[in-house]
């Protein structure tokens, strides 16, 4: 018989686990519990029934079975749907992760596993001294880009122990607040900004004493280039489904990682995961170029994207005899020596730039009066069985669009056509040493992209129309702030491609201890013997030489955004009422509907356009509405839909940031944009 008041009685029981170190006490302890206790009574009573004293201030309930942290200390029991089958396990927040940096250097250090994401890759940014943290994310690397891997290790022997960088006693990494004077505006430098390297007095604001200088030395400077044999072990995807297997792996910014089954001293990658660079300041941002630059180097020699030999060259040129060579004269210098900053005087310096401003003449007649170009360039359309039509035209270049006449005097009456660029697609087809200036032109039509070439006669020329058809893909004019700053960078660019050989470069590489198959990718390797590598890495290296070791990294960062592919994110997809897959490139400021045998764009669609886009959770389908009542449906098929949605959202709410704004991120705004309900 059971007596009436063991009947009425709401209470049951509960067994927890307990995650502790301590030899010899038992890890599970049942309790007697009732529904309306709430989580943080339950963390009280079990701390009592433990007897073990320490601080338990970082320990909370993870519950195994729904994979969710109940964090909401006063909500009951019932209220979580906590009932006598639940196992919950009282573990740390904070567990130590290993986290792979761009620049391939493993650093080890405690992160919150309780944390959205988003949170904790901001935590993590503060520890590694690295602005602008929205950028940034973590990656699980995918089983399909360690096949390569796992294959040749089976014949190899046991590798060396990694060189791990241990940052487990930083102040974010205890769990404590990290210092906010780091991202104050009126701060002082923390690095030179010619050479790169921490300036010591400044050392003191974001840790203690010299391990934060070591650390923060380290992740600042560029890491010795890699051999050739393990370059070629490394994953090379050599299709656009291979590209899309590396961005598989992005972790949801919305939720936590034990959420995405991320264990204590799992390996993860941080890697910029939006190509928006903000406000790149050498004084504060050595380890944020760094990484970025180390991003970049890396994704060249992997070719994950493409470019030509021209361009090879140049990068190979800026990483072997600019970045490499100065980074390990660097190391041995004395930063207190070298780097020593007058922080009042840089404060007035900066102050000083500020205040002045930039150039004030004519803009007035910017606004009021909108530029355009008018020139003769030819005019290639390709024609069917691979014969082009290459002719002569007067071309007008206005507001956003291109018109062409016969002749210049016919310039009057009504044009040939007229190319509307908004949403178009931009290439450059350069090859400077055969004095080639193209401009490759995919003109969004109803049935897909009109292809059109424009060839131009010189580099001023072909700056000027490049630049142009840039600002009017994304529909900004030549009135724009932008315009003169985008010449100039694309003159840069093709200054650096324009060498000629030297008696001193030809006779050079017998003297140079130089690896020149470090520095390209492996198709180059097998292309040129490596006298003919060092040769001409000599010869692009003469314009670069005079370059110092920031402005080196920033115009490798500025060459990498210049290639046509820079920014794309590739997943494999199915549009709906398509029989066929094909590839989404996802970027800053668009999407690119790719076809996967061809590798050439079918469809763009602007950002700037789009009225709103949503997800239907049931059948992962995304569905996006643009203007002109355009609307698409996809499902993905090489990744969750979910990565889709956070990248469209991620880089809307990446184009709402201001310098005039406070530094502090809008998590709230982020998270509406990015989170979806599922």
């Amino acid at each position: 018989m059971v007596s009436s008041n063991e009947y009425g009685s709401h209470t049951w029981d509960l067994l927890l686990t307990v995650d502790h170190q301590h030899e010899g006490v038992d890890k599970e302890f049942p309790l007697q519990v009732t529904g309306d206790l709430h989580v943080g009574g339950l963390m009280l009573k079990l701390v009592e029934k433990i007897k073990i004293a320490q601080d338990w201030s970082d320990y909370a309930f993870w519950w195994e079975q729904k994979k969710c942290w109940l964090l909401k200390t006063h909500w009951t029991l019932d209220k979580c749907g906590v009932q006598a089958d639940a196992k919950l396990i009282f573990t740390t927040q904070h567990k130590m992760l290993r986290l792979r940096l761009p620049n391939m250097k493993t650093v080890r250090l405690k992160v919150s596993f309780s944390s959205m994401v988003f949170k904790a890759v901001s935590d993590i940014c503060k520890m590694l001294n690295i602005r602008r943290p929205e950028e940034l994310s973590l990656l699980k690397q995918s089983e399909g880009t360690l096949k390569k891997k796992k294959k040749k290790d089976k014949n190899s022997k046991e590798p060396a122990t990694e060189d791990i960088l241990n940052l487990c006693n930083s102040p974010v990494s205890s769990g404590l607040p990290a210092n906010s004077g780091l991202y104050s505006k009126t701060m002082t430098p923390i690095y030179d900004p010619v050479s790169g390297s921490p300036a010591s007095s400044t050392m003191t604001w974001f840790s203690d004493g010299s391990t934060a200088e070591q650390s923060c030395s380290i992740l600042a400077l560029s890491q010795s280039p890699c051999s050739p044999e393990m370059l070629a072990e490394m994953y090379q995807p050599r299709t656009l489904a291979d590209k899309a297997k590396l961005n598989a792996g992005w972790l949801d910014s919305s939720r936590s990682l034990m959420e995405q089954d991320v264990q204590e001293e799992d390996q993860l990658l941080l890697r910029f995961k939006y190509y928006t660079f903000f406000d790149l300041n050498p004084k504060y941002d050595a380890v944020r170029i760094n990484q970025i630059y180390e991003q970049a180097r890396w994704a060249i020699l992997l070719e994950e994207i493409d470019c030509t030999e021209e361009e090879m060259l140049i990068f190979a040129a800026l990483q072997a005899y600019h970045v490499s060579k100065l980074s390990l004269s660097s190391e041995t210098q004395d930063s207190t020596c070298e780097s020593e900053v007058d922080e009042v005087e840089a404060a007035l310096s900066n102050l000083e730039v500020t205040l002045e401003g930039g150039n004030k003449s004519n803009i007035l007649e910017d606004i009021t009066d909108i530029p355009k170009l008018a020139d003769n360039l030819k005019l290639v359309r390709p024609k069917k069985l691979a014969l082009k039509a290459i002719k002569t035209y007067w071309f007008v270049f206005r507001d956003t669009s291109i018109s062409y006449f016969k002749n210049k005097e016919s310039a009057q009456g009504e044009p040939i056509d007229k190319l509307n660029l908004k949403g178009c697609e931009v290439v450059p087809d350069v090859n400077v040493a055969a004095k080639k200036f193209g401009i490759k032109l995919l003109i969004p039509v109803a049935d897909g992209m009109n292809e059109v070439y424009l060839r131009c006669d010189n580099e001023d020329q072909y700056a000027r129309w490049m630049a142009a058809c840039v600002l009017a893909s994304k529909g900004r004019t030549m009135a724009d702030s932008s315009y003169q700053p985008e010449v100039q960078k694309i003159l840069s660019f093709l200054q650096m491609k324009n060498w000629t050989m030297c008696s001193q470069a030809a006779s050079e590489p017998e003297n140079v201890d130089m690896k020149p198959e470090c520095f390209v990718s492996p198709r180059y390797t097998k292309k040129f013997k490596s006298k003919q590598l060092t040769a001409r890495i000599l010869e692009a290296h003469q314009n670069v030489s005079q370059m110092s070791l920031v402005e080196a990294k920033l115009r490798f960062i500025q060459a990498w955004q210049s290639l046509p592919e820079f920014g794309l994110s590739y997943y494999v997809v199915r549009f709906k009422g398509s029989k066929k897959d094909d590839v989404l490139g996802v970027s800053y400021n668009r999407l690119i509907r790719i076809d996967m045998a061809t590798g050439d764009p079918i469809t763009t669609w602007r950002f700037s356009n789009m009225k709103q886009w949503n997800v239907n959770w049931e059948i992962r389908q995304v569905a996006i509405e643009f203007d002109q009542n355009v609307s698409i449906a996809f499902t993905c098929l090489s990744a969750d839909c979910k990565i889709i949605h956070e990248y469209i959202g991620g880089y809307i709410f990446l184009s709402t940031r201001s310098k005039d704004h406070n530094e502090t991120l809008d998590e709230e705004l982020f998270h509406k944009l990015t989170g979806g309900q599922e």
